[in-house]
């Protein structure tokens, strides 16, 4: 029943047809994003995060964005966090630390900055989906968090 079985495990079998977005649509490939070349300035704002969240159950802010925030998020096309997708927000680690490891300094204050967003974002929605006003949100920040939480170790 269980030979050469691969359900469940995080590579398993997949057909050179498969699409590149269900490659991308796993809540673990966040974790996998962070095994390599993640950023410095990523790794404190993430360890931040975490020790915030330790120290008081949840992140100490309940701010959400500004508009100048989402003007931003928007000028770089990215979809707020409770609106975006697991497999959206893989494909933007990726981006966000391709930018911030490029030779461009302004390409790594870009990246660098929407990263800090991106965490203020998930701050307020930790918040409001443990009050439970959280089902019209896509599970995109659930991804964005388990990344922070690998990348803090």
């Amino acid at each position: 029943m269980f030979k050469n079985s691969n359900s469940g495990c995080f590579y398993g079998s997949m057909s050179k047809t498969a699409d590149k977005n269900d490659i991308y649509s796993n809540i673990n490939t966040a974790v996998a994003l962070g095994k390599t070349h993640v950023p410095i300035k990523h790794k404190q704002l993430a360890s931040n995060y975490v020790l915030i969240k330790k120290i008081f159950g949840h992140s100490a802010a309940s701010i959400p964005i500004t508009n100048a925030d989402r003007a931003t998020l928007a000028r770089h096309g990215f979809l707020p966090l409770e609106a975006t997708s697991i497999s959206q927000v893989n494909h933007q680690i990726e981006q966000l630390k391709k930018w911030s490891n490029s030779g461009d300094i302004l390409l790594a204050a870009y990246a660098n900055e929407l990263f800090e967003i991106r965490i203020k974002e998930l701050k307020f929605l930790r918040l409001t989906v443990s009050s439970g006003r959280s089902p019209e949100f896509k599970d995109g920040y659930k991804a964005f968090e388990k990344y922070i939480e690998y990348i803090a170790r």
